[in-house]
């Protein structure tokens, strides 16, 4: 900086005030300054201005994982809400592992971001209140935090699956199946209830074999499908818990000997163009991002904030594969 202010012809202050975006510097010297900067390959010291100001300007975001078609766009909001405010994102992804989430959001605390963000793998997260009491703003997204009290940002997924469902039943469905991810997990929690008051409200009835909750994998997905479709009371359509599940099924029914309806939870790409097209319940992920993220700043801004649940709602998109009729 004293070599800038040097070959500027100002003091350290003016230097200090341009490199910060700080008002009080003449359009003139700041034209100067900048020059210098440019000139000596100056760059500002953020490991001395967390020091001096206690502040990192970065923020953390753990989420299950960033090949998931479903986090890109959430990790991209999450991004473009921290820049607006001058802050940097470093992110990781767990793995739906607790430990490696807890491990992750430890090693982003150590580094002292200003604030988290966290998908949450685990269901308990009073590792994280030493944190939260130092400073460490955190909100949950997706999920809610489990044992602590915290900002959580998620979608209606009861809703949206009563919905999907009921869209099932509507079209003459009595025989529905569900496959879903591993059941500890929140939003399968959820979806499975709103599938089960779905077929409540209509006073239908649902067999064993016509749930199936585990990996993701299409091995044991498409196992669980082939088990739906075959046997004595097969099923006429089924509920996807999730995208992943959802892309596996669309590829066992495309092999399948007579038409199944298909709603699937999460939207995906090429959703539209398949034919059928793929009905879904969608979810908003790059809202989930920008509210949550909008909240954590609100936070790091000094707000006075009772912790609170952000509910966004999803949409139900028909594009024929849910509008299939009973093939019996």
């Amino acid at each position: 900086m004293k070599d800038v202010a040097s070959q500027a012809g100002v003091g350290l202050k003016t230097v200090s005030r341009v490199v910060n975006g700080e008002p009080g510097v003449t359009p003139e010297t700041e034209r100067r300054v900048q020059q210098a900067i440019e000139a000596l390959g100056f760059r500002r010291n953020d490991s001395a201005r967390v020091l001096r100001k206690g502040r990192t300007a970065t923020v953390g975001l753990v989420l299950e994982d960033l090949a998931d078609p479903f986090y890109g766009p959430l990790n991209r909001a999450v991004e473009e809400v921290a820049r607006a405010h001058g802050a940097l994102l470093i992110n990781g992804s767990s793995a739906e592992d607790p430990d490696r989430e807890r491990e992750l959001a430890l090693a982003l605390c150590a580094r002292r971001v200003d604030g988290l963000i966290v998908i949450p793998a685990g269901d308990d997260h009073r590792y994280l209140e030493p944190e939260m009491r130092a400073g460490v703003s955190t909100v949950f997204v997706d999920r809610p935090a489990g044992r602590i009290h915290a900002d959580v940002v998620l979608s209606d997924n009861f809703g949206g699956a009563r919905n999907g469902v009921a869209h099932l039943i509507a079209g003459g469905h009595r025989r529905i199946g569900f496959i879903g991810d591993q059941p500890r997990i929140h939003t399968v929690a959820e979806r499975l209830r709103g599938y089960r008051a779905a077929m409540t409200d209509a006073g239908l009835p649902v067999a064993q074999s016509w749930v199936s909750l585990g990996s993701t994998a299409p091995a044991r997905v498409a196992a669980a499908a082939a088990a739906m479709l075959t046997g004595p009371d097969p099923v006429t359509a089924v509920f996807a818990g999730n995208n992943r599940v959802t892309v596996t099924v669309v590829r066992v029914l495309a092999a399948h000997g007579r038409p199944v309806a298909l709603v699937g939870f999460d939207d995906f790409e090429l959703a539209d163009l398949l034919r059928p097209g793929v009905t879904v319940v969608a979810q908003d992920p790059a809202t989930l991002g920008r509210v949550a993220t909008d909240r954590l700043f609100q936070r790091l801004a000094g707000a006075d904030l009772t912790p609170c649940r952000i509910e966004l709602s999803t949409r139900l998109i028909a594009r024929g594969s849910g509008e299939l009729p009973p093939a019996d």
